[in-house]
Parts: C-alpha cells; structure tokens; sequence
C-alpha cells in the first residue's frame, strides 16, 4: 500500500511580492554584477499536514477467489513457492452432475472427494486487486468449481485407478494387511507439496475419515500450467497401526509433510478418551469406531495410537516412513506449524472447549522430543465483541517427554477387547488421574477411587500429559475454551525476515509477521459467559480469523482479531445465517509471501468460498 504524503510550504506575503516583481520586470541595459548572497533565514514554520492519502482498494477487503459446488468444502489450500495453487473440494454432495460446458479442463463432474489445482496462474505475481469470482447462481454453476482467476484442473478423485497403476483406488482405505477394503474415503483435506525442480513434484493430500490415509502424486507442470499425474500411491500406515481422521497439516521448514489426526480423540472439555472405546454394544453399533477395529483385526485398537501429528520422514522414497510424534500431545489435531527455527511449533485443537497448544524441541529438526505448553487467555477488559477484543497469551508448561518413553506407555493399553470393557469403569486414564497428575501426587488412585485400570496404583508418572493433553492442560491452568480452533499458519519468509532480520521476501522490508488462526465457530465455550473467553454472540456460527504477532525466539505473547464473520442473523436458516459477502466458518488459512491471506470456509453456505483478504498491516 503507497500513502503520498503532503507537505505544506508556506510563503510570506512579502516573499512572494517580490518573486513576482522580479519576474515582472523587463530592462534594456545589460543586468548588473550579481550581489553577494545573503545569509540563509530561518526555516519557516512546518504547513499543516495534508489530507491522507486513499488506501488501495484491496486493503481490508475479501475477495471471493474461487466457490466450491454443492455439499463440499474448501479444504487443503497450499502455496507452492512457484506460485501454484492447490485446494480440494472434500464430499461435495453425490447429486452434483454438471461438468463445466464453457471450459473442458475438466471432464467429469465434482460430486466425490477431489484434489485440484488453479492452474495456468501465479499466486506469486497476482495483481493489487482482482474482480471477485461472482457468487453461483444456476443450477450448473452451483455443482462446479467457479473461480476468479485461474482454472480449477482436477487432479484426483475418490476410487481413480489411474488406468490401473492405483488398482486399489485414490482415497480407499484398507485393512492393515491390505487385504479388505474398509472405506471409500470422500474427504480430502491438507496439501503439501515437496517440489524436486522446476513445474514438477510431489503432492501430499490427507483423507478425514475414520480410518483416514494419505496419497503421494508426482506431477509435472507444462508451459501452458496444466499438471499432469506421472505416479500416485496411498502411503502405508500400517507399521503404526494405521491412522485417522487426517485433517490438515503442514510441510516443515526441512520438507517433511505432517498430518494432524484430528476426531478420532473420543473425549470432551469435560472428560478423557471416552470408556466406551471399547464397549461392545458401540463397536458394533458406532460406524466410525466399528470401522478403526475392522482395519486392526484381529487385533484390537489401541485408543492411544491415534490423536497424533505424524511426520512423512524420507517423503520422496518408494517408501516413506511415517513417524507419530507422541511428544507433541494427543488431541484433536487440526493443525501445527513449524517456525522457522525447526524448534517452535504451534498446534490448534478443533474442539469444543480447545488448547492452543505450543511445543519446543529439544534439537532443531527433531520432533521426536521437547516441552509441550497450553496457552492461558486474558480478555481484554471492558470488551467482548469478537471484532475488536484481543486476548494475552502466557505459556503454562505440561511436560517434557520423548517419542520412546511415551510409547512404552502406550503400548501397556495394548489388547483391551471388549470382553474387559465393565460398564461405570474405564481401561484408561481418567480425570481423577489427571487430578493426580496435576496435583503432584506421588501414585494414581485406584479403580474404587475413579482411576483407570491399567495405572491404578502405579507410581506416577507424565503420561497425562501425552495421552490426555486437553484435560492435563486444562487442570494445570490453561485456557480450554475455544471452539473449532481451525488451521494456523505463517508465512516461512515473512517469519523469519522478521524475527531473524534475514532478507528473504524481495523489495519489502518485514518488520512484523504473524501467525493465524482460523476459528469456524465463535460458539458454546467461547460465549458461554464463564472462564477466560467471554465474548458475545454477535458473529457465533460466522467465525473469524485471528492472528499473533511472532516475537523473539518466536513466541507469542497477544492473540487479537484480524477479519470476522457477519452478524449471525438466528432467525434464518441455512446459508442465510450469515451473509454470502462476509466470512461463514473459516477453516484453513494460509499467509502469501506479500501478506494478504488465503481462507477456504468450512460453513453452511450453499456453496463455499476459498477468499483472499489483504490485511490494513501485513
């Protein structure tokens, strides 16, 4: 954004009385020997200052990108540095059956989980300002894929085969021995992209479902950027027991992909995992529970070998190897982001009555062990309308801990069937254990006193910090309280050109970068009235976007409102709720090299939007 800026020159009457005498006067005799200079006056006084100058018109403003057809959401958005970008269009509804009659980029219609590209544009040269993509209006334009710029290339759908090279199907998940299909997997949400040189590499897509996976294209980019598919496979989860509900993720500074299982943590604000794991009448009756123990079979699924950011390591091999990081909690992750410095990572629970959460490696570039923190909240005083009331952030340390040690706690819940479920007990830790924990007392209690079965007695130990992270935060003092606490993202560039002064984004000076956080619902705990977040219910449903200045060593220290929903309007229904112009529901969120944000809606509009906004300070 350029502001001119005016400066008033003032001239005194007697001044300016001579400048235009002079100019006036018109001798016939030769002009006479110069005079010597006079002595510089004093400065004048300074003018008044000039009116400010108009703001671009792109400042402050969302500019709807792309809109997704009917039933889906915008899910996987993802900037390559080249420019390109991908998102997805996850379960779009099954009666979509249009396929575009204008532009033939694409042949079949969007009515099952999809990945895709905008190709045939740069993010990286947009101009200033762009005319929105218009909002659907005919029947044909609500099942499509409607952009601003770009074209939306697919590029994969649920069950592709790619003339036999996938026979098992893009997004079908499998038993762990790979010999029965469990799931048609319609979910596609994070995507990252490990480049391997120019207009070509390899694309990482989750898929949210219970039993969830992850798929690996390797494509390429023409001269005209239309992507073609060179090779496609699902990574195989089994060497650690599978994995589920991959939500979004990230690529780490050093190019590993991490994906976030989110759902699949079966607990509440006010409880931990959920007893009836392993109850029989809900394995049999639950379609999603039912599902994670058909993948396992025979063997019984451990509860606390999913809920876990896991790291592709070696993601370029005929095999990656999936890492689960233990030591950075389990709950229900969304997202988590790495800084700059391969140490600082940010992590968001998308739940009712989530943690941010905050883990600090012990070596750079190693996940596998660190400190893990939960955020505590202070409200602005005096404020509470979600547009303008900020919160400050301090640390409030869990545990330190490593991926070896917690596994040897995790693997003592290995084998609980459903012959040893007792209903009113649990296999597993329970809120007086973390009371315990959190207490300091020396062993947990027993099963008569509402520990869990496996601990009762035992010395204590900081497994409820691992395996139970919400309610261990939460018990020691830390904020619990958001509600769908989405994507968070920075930007590397901008990160660390302003936290380590290194030049890294072209013909701009970054003095200040920030995280941001996505929030779909500003609901339930977070206006409820009671604890640290009480804000109103002026936007609920609509959402909105926050963000956190990174300060030294990349800490964050202030949370404060960047770009909200509309007013929710609860006397509608439906889309109607909050207004088709403004934010419904963000989800993901991802910071360009130039500062302006990508949100992609995860909302009950008839047909979502991916925007762009520019923020008035980047």
């Amino acid at each position: 954004m350029q502001k001119e800026l005016f400066r008033g020159i003032r001239y005194s009457a007697l001044a300016l009385a001579i400048a235009m005498g002079l100019s006036a006067c018109s001798l016939d005799g030769d002009d006479g020997v110069d005079g010597a200079t006079g002595a510089e006056g004093p400065q004048g006084a300074p003018g008044e200052q000039g009116p400010q100058g108009e703001s671009g018109d792109s400042v402050g403003k969302l500019t709807r990108i792309a809109t997704v057809p009917l039933g889906a959401e915008v899910t996987g958005i993802f900037l390559t540095d080249e420019g390109d970008l991908f998102f997805n269009v996850q379960h779009p509804s099954g009666t979509n059956t249009a396929t575009n009659s204008i532009n033939s980029i694409n042949s079949m219609p969007i009515n099952t989980g999809t990945v895709g590209v905008l190709a045939g544009v740069n993010f990286n040269n947009l101009p200033a300002t762009l005319p929105d993509s218009p909002v659907p209006a005919s029947e044909e334009e609500k099942q499509l894929v409607t952009t601003a710029i770009g074209q939306y290339q697919v590029l994969g759908q649920t069950g592709d085969t790619y003339n036999g090279d996938l026979p098992e199907g893009l997004g079908h998940i499998y038993t762990l021995d790979g010999g029965t299909l469990v799931l048609e997997n319609d979910m596609p949400d994070f995507n990252g992209f490990l480049p391997t040189g120019e207009g070509q590499g390899f694309l990482f897509s989750n898929w949210e479902e219970l039993p969830g996976g992850m798929s690996r294209m390797q494509i390429e980019r023409d001269e005209q950027g239309m992507w073609t598919v060179t090779d496609v496979m699902m990574l195989d989860f089994s060497p650690v027991w599978g994995t589920a509900a991959n939500c979004f993720g990230s690529m780490s500074p050093w190019g590993t992909p991490l994906t976030s299982e989110e759902w699949v943590v079966d607990s509440t604000v006010d409880s931990t995992t959920d007893a009836s794991w392993n109850d029989p009448n809900e394995v049999a009756t639950n379609a999603r529970i039912g599902r994670m123990w058909e993948m396992t079979a025979p063997d019984v699924p451990n509860s606390y070998n999913y809920g876990y950011i896991a790291e592709v390591t070696e993601p370029a091999a005929d095999e990656p190897v999936i890492v689960k990081h233990l030591a950075m909690g389990r709950y229900e992750h969304e997202n988590s982001t790495v800084m700059p410095d391969g140490r600082t990572v940010y992590l968001s629970q998308d739940d009712t009555g989530g943690v941010l959460f905050k883990f600090v490696a012990d070596v750079a570039e190693d996940l596998s062990a660190g400190t893990l923190y939960g955020a505590k909240l202070t409200q602005d005083v005096g404020q509470n309308d979600p547009a303008t009331t900020g919160f400050d952030v301090e640390w409030v340390e869990l545990a330190s801990g490593d991926n070896l040690t917690i596994r040897a706690w995790i693997d003592e819940y290995n084998g609980i069937g459903t012959d040893d479920y007792v209903d009113g007990e649990s296999s597993y830790i329970t809120l007086a254990d973390v009371e315990a924990w959190a207490n300091g007392d020396a062993s947990y209690p027993t099963v008569a006193n509402g520990g869990g079965k496996v601990t009762a007695g035992q010395p204590m130990d900081d497994r409820v910090a691992f395996l139970e992270s919400r309610a261990a935060a939460k018990a020691m003092g830390a904020t619990a309280e958001w509600r769908k606490l989405e994507g968070i993202s920075i930007n590397q560039k901008r990160a660390q050109e302003a936290v380590e002064g290194v030049d890294t984004i072209e013909g701009e000076i970054v003095t200040d970068a920030y995280l941001y956080i996505g929030i779909a619902d500003i609901d339930n705990t977070m206006v409820d009235g009671e604890g640290d977040m009480q804000l109103s219910t002026r936007v609920k449903d609509c959402g909105g976007v926050y963000r956190a200045r990174l300060g030294e060593n990349y800490n964050i220290s202030r949370i404060e409102p960047v770009v909200m929903g509309s007013t929710y309007r609860s006397s509608l229904t439906g889309a109607e709720r909050c207004d088709v112009d403004q934010l419904s529901q963000p989800d993901n969120v991802i910071v360009m090299n130039d500062g302006r944000i990508l949100i992609g809606e995860d909302g009950f509009q008839e047909n979502n939007t991916l925007w762009m906004y520019e923020p008035a300070q980047k």
